[in-house]
């Protein structure tokens, strides 16, 4: 058997922490009824100017399909977290908004995700934090 590089070993143990964060954060947002995609997506559209976006941005910006974000946001309709809205320019682009319950919801989540992201945070120092962070930028 082949010897695995450090590369390789760097790839492993990130793809090992990311399945450990998801699990951590999905298990506390379970609370409120969504997952960690769903969070990021109303994250995104909360952040976006009048908490609206383009589908294909907010897919690109969630690092989904554009078949997949609309898989993921047909619940999220049917729940009133997000709505659909014309674009007056453009008949052709597709847009997506924050629903006021859906502002209400990601708040409260919000705190719940903070709160799990500095549990697992916890055993770094800020520095620490930092520098990981900083080794985190410099690979995307």
């Amino acid at each position: 058997m082949r010897s695995l590089t450090d590369t390789m070993k760097l790839v492993i143990e990130l793809s090992s922490l990311h399945t450990h964060i998801l699990k951590r954060i999905e298990q506390q947002l379970s609370i409120h009824g969504i997952s960690f995609t769903e969070w990021m997506v109303m994250h995104r559209l909360y952040a976006a100017p009048k908490a609206t976006m383009r589908r294909i941005d907010l897919a690109e910006s969630v690092g989904l399909s554009a078949s997949g974000v609309t898989r993921l946001l047909q619940p999220m309709e049917k729940l009133h977290l997000v709505e659909k809205e014309s674009n007056p320019r453009d008949a052709r682009v597709s847009l997506v908004r924050l629903s006021t319950t859906g502002k209400t919801l990601y708040q409260d989540a919000f705190t719940s995700c903070r709160q799990s992201a500095e549990s697992l945070a916890e055993p770094l120092t800020k520095k620490q934090l930092a520098s990981f962070l900083e080794l985190i930028r410099t690979l995307q």
